[in-house]
């Protein structure tokens, strides 16, 4: 019988990571990071700059495009407090696109940094914007959970919210760095290939490419595709719960143009990831497919995946079908892209249907990517992860990564 993931005990999933093996910045030369390969079982180490001489020609890889955000604000209040207003996913308006397109007034979830020292009133904040001086204001709004919503008011027509966020924001490293974030995080924390603005932390894996590994992907004969899924701060969220029945995850937005799907449709629905959003976007794109077989009429919200969802019973389909059935929909709406949301958990006891290889980096204990990496390599993570850390291996962001084909 098929294991219930909801009882997996995340302590089953700790290991001990020294403070030391956590790379606080990143290599000068991003290709030049380590790559583990583990292929059917067997174990190795190469340079990144190797990566494609370990996949098959003609395979497809898909990349996740998104660009992280400068989404850290700070404010002070007129008594000297600090406070710190992290912006999470846009509200009003809650597409992103637009949201950074608004001009005068934005609104959006947040998390508040000092919270009990803002108690009411609004946050005033002067600057220059297109060499324009401007006043932000920041108003807190009801609670949702642990994040608050925040009204944003600014008082010159001409000056839009993405514009605000390049000057007044910062960009938010992650907290296990244990340090502020840098000038030159701004480009060293965004992949080279990252367009679309939304996440609030980068897809990681994909940090290690270069211009030259592209294009000697492109000269093996592998098929390059991107998608966009936004990285939001539950990313982070270490699982506080003894079984993972108790965590919730956090719901990120995707994207996925037509030309991936008619692509992974051309492939037999296979595709090497590009580090764990992409394999998420790509496992949520089978279960959308799966909805829309049973019920084609399915609207957007019934499109969203939800959390258990993978582990619930339905009817299998070929993962090419389900591809299909995305197609169809896209067809009968005019759309380009498929537009969605996911909570997809990916635990032991998953079943892959569209991932067959992927490029990830090393994850923190008792996390759900490590739960990811566990189900895809069937339980077999902890030999990989002593091994990266008997051969210094450099964990977490800005570490090195590997390669899995199970």
């Amino acid at each position: 019988m098929k294991e219930n993931p909801k009882h997996i005990r995340i302590d089953e999933y700790n290991y001990a990571l020294p403070d030391e093996r956590i790379a606080k910045f990143p290599l000068p030369v991003r290709d030049q990071s380590k790559l583990l390969i583990y292929r059917h079982g067997e174990i190795i180490e190469d340079g990144f700059a190797s990566l494609p001489t370990y996949l098959p020609e003609g395979s497809l890889m898909v990349f996740n495009n998104t660009k992280v955000i400068q989404a850290r604000m700070h404010f002070h209040k007129d008594t000297g407090a600090l406070i710190e207003i992290f912006c999470l996913e846009p509200i009003l308006p809650n597409d992103y696109v637009l949201n950074f397109q608004q001009t005068e007034q934005a609104s959006w979830l947040c998390m508040i940094g000092n919270l009990k020292k803002w108690k009411e009133g609004s946050l005033k904040r002067e600057m220059t914007v297109k060499g324009c001086p401007i006043t932000l204001t920041a108003t807190r709004g009801e609670c949702h959970g642990t994040s608050h919503w925040v009204d944003f008011r600014w008082n010159n027509p001409s000056v839009t919210f993405a514009d605000i966020l390049e000057v007044f924001g910062e960009l938010p490293i992650p907290p296990y760095l244990n340090r502020d974030t840098e000038e030159s995080d701004k480009e060293t924390y965004q992949t080279v290939y990252s367009k679309i603005k939304g996440s609030v932390a980068a897809p990681t894996a994909g940090l290690h490419f270069t211009p030259n590994v592209l294009e000697a992907l492109c000269t093996k004969g592998i098929d390059l595709e991107e998608l966009t899924l936004h990285v939001g701060a539950g990313t982070f969220r270490p699982v506080k719960s003894e079984e993972i029945e108790g965590h919730e995850m956090h719901t990120e937005y995707i994207s996925v143009p037509r030309t991936l799907i008619k692509k992974l449709i051309k492939h037999d629905g296979q595709a090497i990831a590009v580090g764990t959003t992409s394999v998420r976007t790509l496992e949520s794109l089978y279960h959308i497919g799966a909805t829309l077989a049973a019920c084609p009429e399915a609207t957007e919200e019934q499109l969203h995946v939800r959390q258990w969802q993978a582990y619930e019973p339905f009817e299998e389909i070929r993962p090419v079908v389900a591809l299909q059935k995305i197609l169809g929909y896209l067809d009968r709406h005019g759309m380009e892209a498929l537009h969605s949301s996911t909570q997809i958990i990916i635990a032991p006891g998953y079943k892959y249907r569209i991932v067959k290889a992927m490029v990830t980096n090393f994850h923190q204990p008792q996390s759900t990517l490590l739960l990811l990496v566990s189900a895809f390599v069937k339980g077999d993570w902890k030999r990989i992860y002593d091994y990266a850390l008997d051969h210094d291996f450099r964990f977490l962001s800005y570490g090195d990564s590997s390669l899995l084909i199970p």
